[in-house]
């Protein structure tokens, strides 16, 4: 990775990650041709497809000698490997996107060795970026132009004080049934419901619709955790990186696991703080119990 000028990468990423969002601005959802992979709400549209070539061109050009990862192109069964390796999703959100709700993004992020070194997350609606470079910190920037914010956005942030005190992320996910969903839904009730229940009680649950804004919003500390199962690299490497600099850990979804690949495919986000991020993500697993998310990678 001494070889790789991660400041010039992270420059150019951005400069692709505002050329996606004009793409996607000037987009009309009603007038685009969209399909499903899965099933009915795993979608893909032609914007997807155009931001992906796009961003494959631009980055490959600029550094031949890495790799590229995209979910429009992925190939099942192809691996992470330790090159540096470009990881893409060019519309996180997708059915935000088709119904203009304005919470979906571009998800750039630079993976060396398996770990996300670089991490560029751009949400074109609102004007808003995330940044981080491995040991150099995290930023967002509201407006493009204005001085960027550094991560978490709170000077001082406050301890984590279990979830009883927690706002946490969470997705329903592409797939509605099987042990997978029964596991999902068994753990929502769990944090919605009374402790008196056996639940615990977290102050609400709230899903942005893109796994890459959820992590975003517990790097810059508006979320206390995101739980999720089912997404992928791309959907995790930018913010990942975006919340490892801003002070957060990403621990498994699934009991156990401390440090979970890349590839993973269930993740638990949690803000940094001063204190409590290790009794939060096992409080956390507490609630998923014997449970596990099995995803095939």
């Amino acid at each position: 990775m001494s070889d790789v000028n991660l400041q010039a990468v992270h420059d150019e990423m951005v400069l692709v990650a505002y050329e996606a969002g004009r793409t996607i601005l000037a987009a009309n959802p009603a007038d685009i041709g969209t399909g499903t992979k899965l099933n009915s709400v795993d979608i893909v549209t032609e914007v997807d497809q155009a931001v992906e070539k796009m961003v494959s061109s631009r980055l490959s050009t600029a550094y031949p000698a890495f790799s590229f990862m995209g979910e429009e192109t992925y190939k099942p069964g192809t691996k992470i490997g330790p090159e540096p390796t470009f990881i893409v999703d060019p519309i996180d959100g997708t059915t935000n996107f088709i119904h203009s709700f304005p919470n979906a993004c571009i998800s750039l992020g630079l993976a060396v060795d398996g770990e996300p070194v670089i991490g560029v997350i751009y949400n074109p609606y609102q004007d808003l970026l995330f940044t981080a470079i491995k040991s150099h910190g995290a930023h967002m920037t509201r407006i493009k132009g204005t001085t960027p914010q550094k991560l978490p956005l709170a000077a001082s942030p406050r301890p984590l004080q279990g979830l009883a005190n927690a706002l946490v992320a969470i997705e329903w996910g592409s797939s509605r049934d099987g042990p997978n969903y029964e596991l999902k839904t068994e753990v929502f009730k769990k944090l919605a419901a009374t402790k008196e229940t056996g639940g615990a009680m977290v102050h609400s649950l709230r899903s942005l619709g893109s796994a890459a804004l959820n992590i975003a919003a517990v790097a810059a500390g508006q979320m206390d955790a995101y739980w999720e199962g089912g997404c992928w690299a791309w959907d995790v490497c930018a913010g990942w990186c975006i919340l490892k600099e801003a002070g957060g850990i990403m621990a498994s979804g699934n009991p156990g696991e401390w440090n979970p690949a890349l590839d993973e495919r269930a993740y638990l986000a949690v803000r940094g703080a001063p204190s409590g991020q290790k009794e939060l993500v096992e409080e956390f697993w507490g609630v998923v119990g014997d449970g596990v998310m099995d995803y095939p990678v």
